[in-house]
């Protein structure tokens, strides 16, 4: 509180100040004695990481501990017309003359966070895929090899440690030209070296069925009724003992789903959504199709329309 003069008082009164509205308030009588006043204070929040530490600073980018100096640098870029041209000439060699030691690795990191943007993840798997990419560069041990398939496979890993897998072939179409066997051999060394840096065997997270359902059904446009009978049927598949990938079982049960409800998808489209081939389809349809009364619910569908659900 501070004193101010108020004119229906007559007199110097104790004042308050309303922060939300920027109004200056008499005590006594609640005139406004001014109001949508500017705060020319200093605000003096604080934005580090640390919720204990008192810097006061608040501008400029949030720090990565991942780079030697928190990615707090100045970069100078090229600027257009002759008048730039004049400060390029200068502060540009100047600055090319510095060598930056984490050139590599924000180049490295930009391509992961456009991977992860196309594919749509969240910052937590591409902080975690920086992480990883981090570690094994610091192995030196990367030259030489094929830098896009070495960043998709720390997508690929990030993926299934945040429990939100991907498949070879979702990695494979954001991987700047990388195919599926270089992101599996980068992958396969990249475990390797981050078992022997740790002394212990990776934890990779298990892939189940149900991991990749939901977002197969969204590509091909599948009710919210058959959605939820496929859900089911993952499931109950996992207590039955099949020897196939969770993402060939999932393509199965998107196409028996499929074949007893009214919108009908065809093997080619549901291939094509799934990344699963279609021949790999059928064989997977074929070992769950004497099962097919356990998997199915009952809600969705009778004894009959599973007699009619066509063989194998």
């Amino acid at each position: 509180m501070a004193d101010a003069y108020c004119s229906d008082c007559k007199r110097s009164t104790e004042v308050v100040f309303d922060h939300s509205a920027g109004d200056t308030v008499c005590s006594e009588c609640g005139l406004v004695l001014e109001a949508h006043s500017i705060d020319e204070t200093s605000e003096w929040r604080t934005f580090a990481n640390e919720s204990g530490d008192n810097d006061p600073v608040r501008v400029g980018g949030p720090s990565n501990p991942l780079l030697t100096d928190g990615g707090l640098s100045t970069v100078i870029s090229k600027p257009n017309g002759a008048s730039g041209d004049f400060l390029s000439s200068s502060l540009g060699r100047w600055q090319n003359r510095g060598s930056n030691p984490d050139r590599s690795l924000i180049l490295a990191f930009k391509t992961i966070a456009t991977m992860s943007d196309r594919l749509g993840l969240v910052a937590t798997i591409k902080d975690r895929a920086n992480e990883i990419y981090k570690k094994v560069e610091d192995q030196k041990s990367i030259r030489g090899r094929n830098q896009d398939a070495i960043l998709a496979a720390c997508l690929y890993i990030a993926c299934r440690q945040e429990d939100k897998p991907r498949t070879v072939k979702e990695i494979c179409s954001v991987a700047n030209g990388a195919t599926k066997k270089e992101i599996g051999r980068a992958k396969e060394y990249i475990v390797k070296q981050l078992e022997v840096e740790m002394g212990q065997s990776m934890e990779m997270g298990t892939i189940h069925a149900g991991d990749f359902l939901r977002r197969f059904c969204s590509h091909l446009g599948m009710t919210n009724q058959a959605v939820k009978a496929a859900q089911e049927a993952v499931q109950k598949s996992e207590e039955i003992d099949i020897r196939r990938s969770p993402i060939s079982v999932a393509a199965a049960v998107i196409y028996m789903i499929t074949q007893l409800s009214d919108d009908k998808k065809l093997l080619r489209d549901i291939s094509l959504a799934t990344g699963v081939a279609e021949g790999t389809i059928r064989n997977s349809y074929k070992d769950l199709y004497p099962y097919a009364s356990r998997l199915i619910p009952n809600w969705f569908a009778k004894e009959e329309d599973l007699r009619n659900l066509c063989s194998p």
